[in-house]
């Protein structure tokens, strides 16, 4: 898009980008911030009280699939379209999300669209938290959008199952790239969620999710591919991205293919299926 850097991911856009967009009726703005409850930050009401002008909410709890018994697992293409479609979106849109701190939630919105079908879709750079600091204009104004028809293609092989995910562990079929704390991989912190064994999947590589940022704004391209290096994935083997519930995983699947890095998939049910069962293998410290 805005990228003429070519060691800066061309799936971020900068605030300079977008605010000179604003009025673009094609540029569909989605606010996807979503908080672990030891954040202690609210993002409905955030966005209630300011957001980006034209950004609608896109609610990670509500947009999924309610009967998992998981959160936010993902929605069936067909739930996905309808949530979509009445936001005003069609999978033709340029479409760009943005969370709070920047780097955070929205890449598990980013990438939901393109296993969806869209094409055209941006992170914001920095994040709302950005975009106040740098006294960008900001609304309370709700948009009420036209409904659109989101034409869904949905991409099932970018998506690990569970039972996939046993074979991977079990037979060493794919890197494991995990994006929780480090001290919730070693083991050496408890999980957020109640009932759940810490540590790690067998034979994982611990990559939390604030190593692809400085800032709110996604590392360079070298920085991104020094990061994997230094945590041990190869980047000529597939991999695939977990953390605890599915949505920073997006944060290692968004820094590998700005790095054009395609044979990854993400386990949507992470660490909240695998911890969370009595029958899967968990190790504990660095290794």
């Amino acid at each position: 898009m805005d990228n003429k850097n070519e060691n800066k991911s061309a799936f971020v856009v900068s605030a300079d980008w977008l605010q000179q967009r604003l009025a673009d009726p094609t540029v569909k703005i989605l606010d996807a911030a979503w908080y672990l409850p030891a954040q202690n930050r609210d993002p409905k009401s955030e966005y209630a009280a300011a957001h980006i002008p034209g950004a609608i909410f896109f609610d990670q709890d509500a947009i999924a699939d309610q009967s998992s018994g998981l959160p936010h697992t993902l929605p069936s293409p067909q739930a996905f379209a309808e949530a979509v479609g009445a936001m005003g979106i069609g999978e033709d849109d340029t479409i760009v999300v943005y969370d709070g701190p920047g780097i955070f939630t929205a890449p598990r919105v980013w990438w939901m669209f393109r296993i969806m079908g869209a094409k055209n879709v941006f992170v914001l750079d920095g994040g709302m938290d950005g975009w106040k600091a740098e006294g960008r204009p900001t609304t309370q104004e709700i948009p009420d959008p036209r409904p659109r028809v989101f034409n869904a293609t949905f991409n099932a092989a970018a998506v690990t199952s569970f039972e996939r995910m046993k074979e991977i562990v079990a037979n060493r079929l794919a890197q494991i790239a995990d994006a929780r704390g480090a001290g919730r991989f070693t083991g050496e912190e408890p999980e957020p969620r109640a009932g759940m064994r810490s540590g790690h999947m067998p034979g994982a590589k611990s990559l939390p999710s604030g190593v692809f940022s400085e800032g709110g704004k996604l590392k360079s391209l070298d920085a991104l591919r020094q990061t994997f290096s230094d945590a041990g994935v190869d980047l000529t083997r597939p991999v695939v991205t977990t953390c605890g519930s599915g949505v920073t995983a997006a944060i290692i699947t968004l820094a590998l293919q700005s790095l054009g890095h395609t044979d990854n998939t993400l386990y949507d049910g992470s660490w909240s299926e695998w911890g969370g069962r009595p029958d899967t293998p968990v190790t504990t410290g660095r290794e």
